[in-house]
């Protein structure tokens, strides 16, 4: 191994780290080195690469940059921002003749996680689109509840997961974000813009590569985030006046919040003159309504559509099993032990790493459904489990580490 002078920054240590090439190039790294994961278009040199049995992401920029980056992906973490996870950044880098190199950030590789061209190039369906520009605006929203600012708001820059049935949303590069304690109408006004902008023209590439059809429009597309944004927004900052006899109208605005993924951790409550008018705001709202409660539940790390559909299905187990005088957090136990859990083991090993287990599991229910329909009656778990292995599952390209033809698409 060739020894050469770097410097790493991380919060941990990861002594795996200083047996990689940093003398080399990022891009002349060896291929042994490189995981044949999917790429999204970058300014930078990004590659993927195993270390210790996992998958990090490098990407080479700027010492500064780097670590104003690193710093505020950890601010992020911190604030359980949806975003990756940073590893390190290592500077000082020379080659073998004492030729400088660029610094990187390392960040952790997201699991099942695709850049937006991977999406299109599967040929999914066009409402794909709507469903990945849906994802980016819940996305951009919460990230502006936490006070933070992109600046470069678009689908390169955003790593998706599937979530029973529709998108999750991760931002992977934040090199010109800034975290304010309040984020002024204006700087959210223009990420919207850029946003806007952005799909539009990433959009029009697609359609000019063949892997979006020519008669979507992309115009409407990027008028969406912008409605769907502002619609999300203001349902969740919004005032709401009612008389004092109406009082059910916070009950039912909580509800809404919870329906659209948030958690209301405080009311902002005044009286108006005669103490005849309520005026309610919420102060405090965090995403993951339906998250958190799965993960009391039964331990498990899901998206929230994934959470409300499991959470769906241990209430329908406690009434089918007739637990309905059991506490929910024993009728999970339960449904763990006897739906989950055996299903998702059904599944052969080497057919695993093709979904996340809960994206599986939300799959499968719905094979189940419309086997069901056209059987006329409820069919087994054991007989749709093995359905799906063999008319859907066995199709499916493998999203956990994706290799294959699909890498000389992108």
């Amino acid at each position: 191994m060739v020894t050469v002078p770097f410097e790493i920054t991380a919060a941990t240590v990861e002594p795996e780290l200083f047996d990689l090439p940093w003398h080399l190039p990022l891009e002349d790294w060896p291929e042994e080195k490189i995981a044949a994961l999917p790429r999204g278009i970058s300014r930078h040199v990004v590659r993927f690469v195993h270390m210790a049995g996992r998958i990090i992401a490098i990407k080479e920029i700027g010492k500064v940059v780097a670590h104003g980056e690193y710093e505020l992906l950890r601010d992020l973490g911190r604030l359980s921002a949806p975003a990756v996870t940073p590893l390190a950044v290592v500077t000082g880098r020379r080659d073998e003749n004492g030729n400088k190199l660029a610094a990187v950030l390392v960040t952790e590789h997201l699991p099942y996680s695709l850049p937006y061209r991977a999406l299109f190039g599967q040929h999914l369906r066009p409402e794909t689109a709507d469903r990945l520009i849906d994802a980016l605006s819940v996305l951009l929203v919460k990230l502006h509840l936490l006070g933070f600012y992109w600046g470069d708001v678009s689908l390169s820059n955003t790593l998706f997961r599937r979530d029973a049935g529709e998108f999750a949303a991760y931002l992977v590069d934040a090199e010109t974000g800034e975290l304010h304690t309040n984020l002024s109408d204006g700087k959210r006004a223009y990420d919207i813009d850029v946003a806007r902008t952005n799909i539009i023209g990433e959009l029009m590439d697609l359609q000019s590569g063949g892997m979006l059809d020519e008669d979507v429009d992309v115009i409407m597309l990027g008028d969406r985030l912008e409605e769907r944004y502002t619609t999300l927004w203001g349902e969740l900052t919004r005032i709401d006046s009612f008389a004092s006899n109406e009082r059910w109208r916070m009950a039912d605005r909580i509800n809404r919040l919870n329906e659209l993924g948030f958690d209301v951790g405080e009311l902002s409550v005044t009286t108006e003159a005669g103490g005849t008018t309520l005026s309610v705001q919420p102060k405090v709202v965090d995403a993951g309504h339906y998250h958190r409660q799965i993960m009391r539940l039964t331990g498990l790390q899901v998206e929230e559509n994934q959470a409300r559909r499991l959470l769906n299905d241990i209430k329908s187990h406690r009434a089918l099993a007739g637990l309905n005088d059991q506490p929910l957090a024993d009728v999970a136990r339960d449904w763990m032990a006897t739906v989950f859990t055996p299903a998702v083991n059904a599944i052969p090993v080497n057919l695993r790493g093709r979904l996340q287990p809960a994206e599986m599991f939300h799959e499968l229910l719905e094979h189940r459904w419309y086997m069901s329909e056209k059987a006329g009656h409820d069919v087994s778990m054991n007989y749709a489990v093995r359905s799906y292995i063999d008319n859907i599952l066995v199709y499916r390209p493998d999203e956990k580490t994706l290799f294959g033809t699909l890498l000389s698409e992108l």
